[in-house]
């Protein structure tokens, strides 16, 4: 028999809390403008490479700044990064 779990359970048994992030205003002021377009371009499912292509910038220049922008949100990675800002308002 296979247990149903609900997002939050399993959140809690694998000790991550998909929640997190920042109040609106607070990520806006700490996301510089490149991360807020990098941010739009990760919603829009663009990979590291086409990033760097469309912004002109090395794929390590955007690994660097996808990086500060999981920080400033407090995310786990690039999914739970694009739910964070559309939670908070910060994409549509």
């Amino acid at each position: 028999m296979k247990t149903i779990y609900k997002n939050t359970d399993l959140e809690l048994i694998r000790g991550r809390n998909f929640n997190s992030g920042c109040s609106e205003l607070n990520c806006t002021e700490k996301l510089s403008p490149r991360e807020y377009e990098i941010l739009k371009l990760l919603a829009q499912g663009c990979t590291n490479k086409e990033i760097a292509k469309i912004l002109y910038v090395s794929v390590h220049t955007v690994k660097s700044n996808i990086e500060a922008i999981l920080r400033i949100l407090d995310a786990k990675n690039r999914t739970n990064t694009v739910y964070i800002a559309m939670k908070n308002n910060l994409i549509k």
